[in-house]
């Protein structure tokens, strides 16, 4: 797991501008951080992406993983709703999910953390 997944909006320039920040921390033998990134282009793409509900259920999910079924319970919002929105965010790279045996029932799906820490950043 990442220590840090960094969400935000940001340009090409500002992708480039932290690579090559990367690149000579590396050159001076610096160790970098475990960290995953994933950049809007537009910040308007990022806040149609990461909405108030998604915010809510990634904390969930940090302090425990759990089946949708138990997230929907916790978080007092529908089954498929949560569904979709773990759909959304597995799609974004920010959330994985894993089949567990569910003994007498078959399996359930467990949505995880991709990160310890989730940073949402955007610049307007």
């Amino acid at each position: 797991m990442a220590r840090i997944m960094k969400i935000g909006a940001d340009s090409a320039e500002g992708f480039f501008k932290r690579s090559l920040e990367r690149a000579r921390k590396l050159d001076r033998g610096e160790k970098l951080l475990a960290e995953m990134r994933v950049t809007f282009e537009n910040p308007a793409d990022l806040m149609r992406a990461v909405t108030a509900k998604r915010v809510e259920l990634i904390s969930a999910i940090r302090k425990q993983p759990a089946a949708l079924s138990e997230l929907a319970q916790t978080l007092k919002r529908d089954r498929a709703a949560v569904d979709r929105d773990v759909k959304v965010l597995v799609s974004l790279g920010l959330v994985k999910t894993v089949w567990q045996p569910n003994p007498g029932h078959g399996r359930k799906k467990i949505v995880q953390p991709l990160a310890s820490k989730y940073e949402l950043v955007a610049v307007i």
